[in-house]
């Protein structure tokens, strides 16, 4: 097979600092993040009038999800606002529970959130929106003086008309178009998404680099004409009366109590199957392409299709599932939780054995699409492919799935491919000095990003791979309250984060400054007892706990029971002479509190009352994250040969060697290496390095 394109700079049509290929979640944030880190950046896609298309659920965030969006945004990221300026439904997530586990969710108009994030990037110096299908990329050899050999670097793409483009680094961004094949029952096409084509010839030219690689599978709902829907028969499910955005730039207005959605607000409703569906299902499944062989490739364990359900839990009587319209401006809607590839024929009867749904019509079939994807251990921490320079890979290439976890890996990507270019322009400008970072990566401390990417990296994936609060170590100090808090300093450095927006930030942490100094300085007085007493009568709370004259409200609030929302009657007069509250004190003015406490100043408040309640908690997390820290401190150079290192077992050894972890605490995250081969390690690291000085010394 021929090898890739051999050519230069000299040939190229355009010549671009940074370029991205495919337009979907992780396209878009990288291109913006290149962009505004001041690089010349181009965006190529098949379509133009698709970019940021959802392809499967109309809806961002989520448990875990809503995590990610607001690490993306608290990095400089755009996700979160264009989910804000689309959203039709705001929901806050398990509020029942811990604050680790809140998580945003927005169902969104579908083709809105195009609309909008095409307008961003188009508001964006320096980023130009190509249509134009790339079909393989240019590689030249430099020299890596480091390891004293040639290395192929990543120069740029050839067009299927022919011309070439270069670049200083390119991020491939493919989602699922790779040799996409789409299954409906015994029907099969290729495609990357429905209408689409697919992308084969890029697909085969990424064959050619020689990586590994893994074939997955996800699947889409049918969706229905909701004229067609009765509605009286299922269960509405509203959002939040005041809702909750995703992006720390989407505030109230001044002299408001709220933050107002831009769209009308719409509910969604609640649905189950019935014994006649499942029956349905069953007496069809060997139709099913995930039963009869023709799928291949593996789909995700926690986003199953129906018919996948119904095998793998046959005592459950029935699933629920959810209507969730498309947009305000169309009758369309999404059948959350009905994901299946099962023939046309099926899915019409299968729809209208629901009560509520006997005269729907189905706009579009439900389906399963394969695709190719690359082994994400073939990556280092950047997401560069390790074998190359100039190449990083981002979003469902890597074996994720949903737009979230792409959207992370894109800013990520964009981020460090611009570190890079920006590297290669400055180091041929000026030699040997060179300023600019080498890269930017999040750990497992700092974000559920950096757990995201150090899974990806380490242990690989077999599945498509879906974030949740339970791969977190450190939940409870990766909440979504504080992403800002974690990230925005972060972001301002990389040149993401607009002085409006610092400006912001930095106000809040003077807010939650000043509420936390208020709650550790001030005692409980005569006039506070009464005030907490009288509220405590309004609000009915007959159980509620008595505080002693004399008690720091911050001790008080330690109490399992006694919430900051119980504490606010006695601290507003206090709060009144705090400049740095004065937008709490208006907004409280606005919803004529107590009647009323805005949604986005309880939420600033719980960020201190967590700091607070949980602070032993949070101190044994934060030495556990020393420790994690001093494993990613020792490093494991790239010269290191497992091989040589007796007491591993062979399986660990091909691990290893696969994988080529850059840290100790990376190796001891793969999956079958044990603290007992880590030790080992760490000796023969000792070893190998003190016999590679002796040698130096001795030459």
């Amino acid at each position: 097979m021929e090898s890739l394109v051999q050519t230069g700079a000299a040939r190229a049509s355009e010549t671009f600092d940074v370029l991205i290929v495919g337009a979907g979640h992780a396209g878009c944030e990288a291109a913006a993040a290149a962009a505004r880190m001041g690089l010349r950046t181009a965006l190529f896609t098949l379509n133009m009038d698709l970019i940021a298309q959802m392809s499967c659920n109309p809806a961002i965030g989520g448990v875990a999800k809503g995590h990610l969006v607001r690490e993306v945004d608290a990095l400089g990221g755009i996700m979160g606002e264009v989910a804000d300026a689309c959203g039709i439904q705001f929901r806050l997530l398990n509020t029942s529970r811990g604050p680790a586990v809140w998580s945003p969710r927005a169902q969104c108009d579908k083709a809105l959130y195009r609309v909008k994030m095409r307008e961003k990037l188009e508001s964006i110096a320096n980023l130009f929106i190509k249509q134009a299908e790339v079909v393989d990329l240019v590689m030249e050899s430099v020299e890596d003086e480091a390891q004293l050999k040639q290395t192929p670097r990543i120069s740029g793409v050839l067009l299927r008309d022919g011309r070439t483009v270069a670049a200083g680094a390119v991020i491939v961004t493919t989602g699922t178009f790779l040799n996409g094949l789409i299954h409906c029952g015994e029907q099969q096409y290729t495609a990357g998404r429905s209408g689409e084509p697919a992308s084969v010839l890029l697909g085969e030219a990424l064959k050619r680099l020689g990586l590994r690689e893994t074939r997955l599978k996800t699947g889409t709902p049918p969706r229905l004409d909701g004229r067609t829907i009765d509605w009286s028969r299922f269960e509405p499910q509203p959002g939040d009366a005041d809702p909750t955005p995703f992006s720390f730039r989407s505030a109230p207005h001044t002299g408001e109590a709220m933050w107002h959605p831009p769209l009308r607000q719409i509910a969604c409703h609640i649905a189950v199957t019935t014994p006649e569906t499942l029956a349905l299902i069953r007496a069809n499944v060997h139709r099913s392409p995930m039963y009869t062989g023709q799928i291949e490739g593996i789909g995700p364990r926690y986003c199953p299709s129906i018919e996948d359900k119904i095998v793998r839990f046959p005592d459950k009587t029935s699933h629920q599932f959810f209507l969730e319209p498309e947009g305000l401006n169309t009758h369309e809607v999404y059948i959350n939780g009905m994901s299946t590839s099962l023939p046309m024929d099926v899915q019409q009867a299968m729809v209208r054995s629901i009560p509520g749904l006997e005269h729907a019509e189905m706009l579009r079939p439900g389906y399963a699409i394969e695709y190719d994807a690359i082994d994400p251990t073939e990556l280092d921490r950047t997401l560069r492919v390790k074998k190359f320079t100039g190449l990083y890979l981002a979003g469902q290439i890597n074996g994720t799935s949903g737009y979230e976890e792409a959207a992370c890996q894109g800013l990520m990507a964009g981020i460090n491919a611009a570190l890079f270019a920006k590297r290669q322009k400055q180091a041929a400008a000026l030699g040997e000095a060179c300023d600019v970072p080498v890269g930017f990566t999040l750990d497992r401390t700092e974000a559920y990003t950096g757990i995201l990417i150090d899974d990806l990296i380490s242990k690989g994936t077999d599945e498509p791979y879906r974030m949740f609060t339970s791969r977190a170590e450190f939940r409870l100090h990766l909440r979504i309250d504080n992403a800002d808090t974690r990230l925005t300093p972060y972001g301002r450095r990389l040149g993401l984060i607009d002085d409006d927006a610092w400006a912001a930030f930095e106000a809040k942490q003077a807010r939650l400054a000043a509420l936390t100094a208020v709650l550790e300085g001030a005692r409980l007085n005569d006039e506070d007892l009464r005030s907490l007493a009288s509220a405590a009568g309004t609000a009915g709370a007959a159980t509620a706990e008595i505080p002693a004259k004399g008690d720091l409200f911050a001790q008080f609030l330690k109490r399992p029971s006694v919430t900051i929302e119980q504490l606010l009657p006695a601290l507003v007069a206090r709060l009144e002479a705090v400049p740095a509250a004065e937008p709490w004190l208006a907004a409280l003015a606005a919803a004529k509190y107590p009647e009323t406490l805005p949604a986005w100043v309880r939420n600033e408040m719980k960020t201190v009352e967590t700091g607070i309640k949980f602070a032993g908690y949070l101190a044994q997390q934060q030495r556990s994250m020393h420790r994690l820290r001093a494993d990613e401190a020792r490093v494991i150079p790239s010269w290191f040969d497992y091989h040589a290192c007796s007491g591993l077992s062979r399986e660990m050894v091909e691990k290893l060697d696969r994988v080529r972890p850059s840290t100790l605490g990376q190796a001891s995250r793969i999956s079958g290496v044990t603290p007992a081969a880590c030790s080992l390690i760490q000796i023969f690291l000792e070893i190998q390095s003190r016999a590679i000085q002796s040698q130096a010394l001795t030459a």
